[in-house]
């Protein structure tokens, strides 16, 4: 018989919650794999985390506020807290709204943490795409990427829409009749899809039911699909950075998810989520309360809708007046199509912008590395023009307020707006490309000849010459290293023929490229480097003898 004492294996629960999940769905080799990807630790990356965790906190605070709201259109005389509106005639929503805000404790709170969050997510997910985009991250093999955040974006107004549109207060109810005008503009089934709708003639008695399903059901289904795809993207692809020296076992410049960036990813959490209840404590947004529920009687300046929705709404007031037309018995009303084409057909150039700069440059390599703004200057003014053209149309949705505060005729300020409208984004185009390639000579510069120290010295031939400092390896490379694009020419096909789709592509990629700096070349630093050592070992002799 043995004396041998079997000692018992020790285990905890979290030792054997893992030994679980590893036997049965092979956990440990999932997260050795992803605890090891790479995530860059730059700030602007952080933009697509506040969209990701103001997404969390519009779930928290929304799944609150779904246990006392009522989507109800059917009318009731308001008993509640609230005193100066205390015997009004007014639908369910409303009222329910006015107690969430009154009467359940927290509730106030709680509806303005997610109406910030809202605010929050659709602007993060608006500067995380202009991030992308100015820095080149959409490239191969990233485009359908792009094509998902745009989806979320699109996704993030509609969520914010069909929310600000539920408490059929004054706003929200003139937010409502405008969609109403705009579907009725449409011809022959614009009046049919309006009914479908609303239910009925505006406003119906189930728009704010069918909006309430789309929005705590659909959309922030969609949102949650597409921010999976996305992510999961992200892991596929690697994550891109910028260039500079990477860790040893990657090229990314960044700490891996386990256990690094999950620490700090999790304190940003919270951060994010302090900051939003800061606010929303803090600064009050949308007092239903104001104003009383919707009637189509007292409307007035000042009723805007919220900002990311606004440059829709600007569209339609800067848009020329006079523009209706009847053929075949129907009215069209141009004045109002025109802002549905440009506004439809704005977000479809967003949605499409990788593959047409891929089809342009042809460039089939995969990247990784950002680009430099500077570097390529004419998608840079491509950006600029892009943004001054929402913003343009953005301030166009506050043309009363800006009469009104500034005692200015409005159609002078319409007037004013159409003009920038045009002439806005061909000066942003032009100044930023301009300022792109100013900044591209000065890098050149920089690499061919150093820093400029300041330090004057005189050469025995009496030459007066400021002694430059020499740039690292790092810093260098960070100047020479882009690509140098040349304009295609048209070339004939197969027939001998030069189709109408290779002079399109060879007069985009002139414009795209006809105007730029090409990178330095080794042999130019090295002759620089030559030139410039030789003055300074003079100026070094110069000043031996002199001491």
């Amino acid at each position: 018989m043995s004396n041998a004492v079997a000692t018992p294996k020790k285990s905890g629960f979290l030792a054997g919650t893992a030994n679980y999940l590893d036997e049965r769905v092979g956990a440990a080799g999932i997260l050795k794999e992803f605890g090891r990807k790479v995530f860059p630790d730059h700030w602007s990356f952080m933009l697509g985390e506040v969209a990701l965790y103001s997404f969390v906190v519009l779930l928290l605070s929304g799944t609150f506020l779904t246990f006392f709201f009522q989507p109800s259109m059917e009318f009731v005389i308001y008993d509640g807290v609230y005193g100066p509106l205390k015997g009004a005639e007014m639908s369910i929503a409303y009222a329910s709204t006015l107690d969430i805000s009154f009467e359940v404790r927290g509730g106030l709170l709680m509806r303005q943490v997610h109406h910030w969050s809202a605010l929050l997510f659709v602007a993060a997910a608006g500067l995380h795409m202009l991030r992308v985009f100015f820095t080149g991250a959409f490239r191969k093999p990233r485009e359908i990427n792009w094509v998902v955040g745009f989806v979320l974006f699109v996704l993030g107004m509609a969520g914010g829409f069909t929310g600000y549109s539920l408490p059929d207060d004054l706003l929200s109810g003139n937010g409502l009749r405008i969609i109403d005008g705009m579907i009725k503009g449409i011809p022959v089934i614009g009046a049919y899809t309006s009914s479908l709708l609303f239910g009925g003639e505006f406003p119906g008695e189930t728009i704010v039911a069918r909006l309430y399903g789309l929005h705590i059901l659909l959309v922030p289904a969609l949102i949650l699909i597409f921010i999976v795809i996305h992510l999961f993207m992200v892991v596929i692809h690697k994550h891109t950075h910028y260039s500079g020296p990477g860790r040893k076992d990657t090229n990314v410049v960044g700490y891996p998810l386990m256990p690094v960036y999950v620490a700090k990813a999790g304190g940003f959490f919270f951060i994010v989520f302090g900051v939003i209840m800061l606010i929303a404590a803090t600064f009050t947004i949308n007092p239903v309360w104001n104003y009383g529920g919707y009637d189509p009687s007292p409307v007035s300046a000042g009723t805007q809708p919220d900002w990311y929705i606004g440059w829709l709404d600007g569209a339609l007031r800067l848009a020329p007046t006079g523009l209706e037309f009847v053929v075949g018995g129907n009215t069209w009303s141009w004045n109002i199509l025109l802002p549905m084409i440009v506004g439809i057909g704005f977000l479809v150039l967003v949605a499409i912008y990788p593959f047409v700069e891929a089809w342009v440059t042809g460039d089939k390599r995969e990247h990784h590395v950002l680009d430099r703004p500077r570097n390529a200057p004419t998608r840079t003014g491509i950006g600029a023009a892009g943004v001054t053209f929402y913003a343009v149309l953005w301030a166009g949705a506050a043309t009363d307020l800006i009469a009104t505060n500034f005692k200015m005729s409005l159609n002078q300020v319409l007037t004013s707006m159409q003009i920038l409208l045009i002439v806005g984004p061909i000066a942003a185009y032009i100044i930023a490309k301009r300022t792109c390639l100013s900044l591209q000579r000065k890098d050149r510069e920089i690499a061919l000849h150093g820093r400029e120290t300041g330090r004057i010295v005189r050469l025995p031939h009496g030459e007066y010459i400021e002694v430059h400092e020499p740039l690292d390896a790092y810093e260098q490379w960070k100047l020479v290293d882009f690509k140098d694009y040349q304009p295609t020419l048209a070339r004939p096909n197969a027939a001998g023929k030069i189709t109408l789709r290779a002079r399109l592509r060879a007069a985009l990629s002139r414009f795209y490229f006809e105007d730029r700096i090409a990178p330095v070349t080794q042999t130019e630093i090295d002759a620089a480097h030559h030139h410039g050592d030789h003055a300074v070992v003079e100026a070094a002799e110069t000043k031996a003898v002199e001491a």
